[in-house]
């Protein structure tokens, strides 16, 4: 039966003005759900959800999920975190509490009134994986105290933690294993290559690449994220994941940065900087439980999803590019 469509529910999204969680709180609302997105705007913004700000179904909590909270709801989606390496780097103790102390709060919360949670985890449990593509058997290549292991090993503390709440206390769970996901709200400073390398040539700046950009990862259009983690929510009791989340199409970072410049009709130049540590060599999902389990696949391609976000980034660049604006 249905768990989260059976009726309208009340659901809270934490870390819902964020990228991913911005849109999931859209998706929700349009499917008549009540939502209470809970957010501390760390790196979650107002502007993500301004549009949905005077919907009578919304309700939004500044809060940190490092302490408790204290509410009535149907269901959890449980995405706080900040999930880029410059934002995750900057306070690398809050990034393990909020995964760790933050899921031991989400799951508390959803021991108590007996609901299910669903964990937005990261392909970055597989660390920089031995195994190509990676499956939800591996357990990954991860190295516990490098300068990415405040949210690599936060996120993998935090998968442990709900699988023994679900073993020990019988919880409802759903784990999800987000790869690279991208397109319109993504943070124009986050680090990552899609919003880097579109920002960089609209801005006519140099396209910044680490190492011989022979690394490679695999871009998933970001309704798409969202439609995998609806249809997970909505599965049986015993389907509990972890499940992959992401598009099996695999490409290099160089490649990627060619095809942006070609889009934005940009000519600026490759810059090749030296790799950083712990950079994972590839990415790439198996998404056979997501097919099985989820009845599900990405829809949108790489071209498509790309000019969209190109179009969302054109927007916020070029009104500050304007003689007479600031950083024009």
């Amino acid at each position: 039966m249905s768990r989260i469509y059976s009726q309208q529910k009340r659901v809270l999204v934490t870390g819902g003005a964020g990228f991913i969680g911005s849109h999931l709180c859209e998706r929700l609302l349009g499917e008549d759900h009540e939502v209470l997105c809970v957010d501390n705007f760390y790196t979650g913004t107002r502007q993500n959800i301004s549009r949905l700000l005077d919907h009578p179904r919304l309700e939004v909590l500044r809060h940190d999920v490092t302490f408790p909270l204290y509410v009535e709801v149907d269901a959890i989606f449980n995405l706080a975190c900040p999930a880029s390496p410059i934002h995750y780097q900057r306070d690398p103790i809050q990034t393990t509490k909020t995964s760790v102390s933050g899921a031991i709060n989400m799951l508390g919360l959803a021991k108590r009134l007996g609901i299910p949670i669903l964990q937005a985890s990261t392909s970055e449990v597989y660390g920089d994986p031995n195994v190509h593509p990676q499956d939800e058997s591996y357990w990954g290549h991860v190295n516990p105290i490098g300068p990415r292991s405040c949210y690599d090993e936060g996120k993998r503390c935090a998968e442990t933690l709900f699988f023994d709440y679900r073993r020990q206390l019988g919880l409802s769970i759903k784990v999800a294993r987000i790869f690279n996901t991208y397109g319109p709200r993504m943070h124009p400073n986050d680090g990552r290559v899609v919003s880097n390398f579109i920002v960089n040539a609209l801005e006519g700046k140099p396209i910044t690449i680490y190492g011989e950009g022979t690394q490679t990862r695999s871009f998933c259009y970001v309704d798409d994220t969202v439609d995998a983690l609806v249809r997970f929510m909505d599965t049986r009791d015993d389907v509990i994941g972890p499940i992959n989340i992401g598009n099996p199409v695999e490409m290099s970072v160089e490649a990627l940065a060619l095809k942006v410049i070609e889009k934005t009709g940009s000519s600026v130049a490759l810059e090749h900087l030296d790799l950083p540590v712990d950079d994972p060599r590839q990415r790439q999902p198996d998404i056979g439980r997501a097919r099985e389990l989820l009845g599900w696949e990405p829809k949108v391609g790489l071209d498509e999803g790309l000019d969209r976000t190109i179009a969302y980034f054109r927007g916020l660049i070029a009104p500050a590019l304007e003689p007479g604006r600031a950083g024009g």
